[in-house]
């Protein structure tokens, strides 16, 4: 399930209209996440956006999911983390 929400969340930042390389905080990455899946009309508009992307832009497409699945992975682990601190 972990990784699936990643997965998702991933697919929705690289649709999203950050650029790629920056570092924004969890509050702008939840903002594009939440902007990207309602304009593309759910998590899996953002995957065909994804695959389009990987189908005409590989050469960019690559280092993209690169910079988003590791902006989601750094965000959310950090507040799974936290949280897991306060439930214990």
């Amino acid at each position: 399930m972990r990784s699936q929400l990643l997965a998702a969340r991933a697919a929705a930042l690289f649709a999203s209209d950050l650029p790629a390389g920056s570092r924004p905080s969890a509050e702008v990455v939840e903002t594009a996440i939440t902007r990207a899946v309602r304009y593309n009309g759910g998590t899996r508009g953002c995957v065909a956006a994804l695959a389009a992307a990987y189908g005409d832009y590989p050469e960019t497409a690559c280092a993209r999911m690169r910079w988003a699945r590791s902006v989601v992975k750094t965000t959310y682990e950090r507040s799974d983390t936290a949280e897991m601190a306060l439930a214990a």
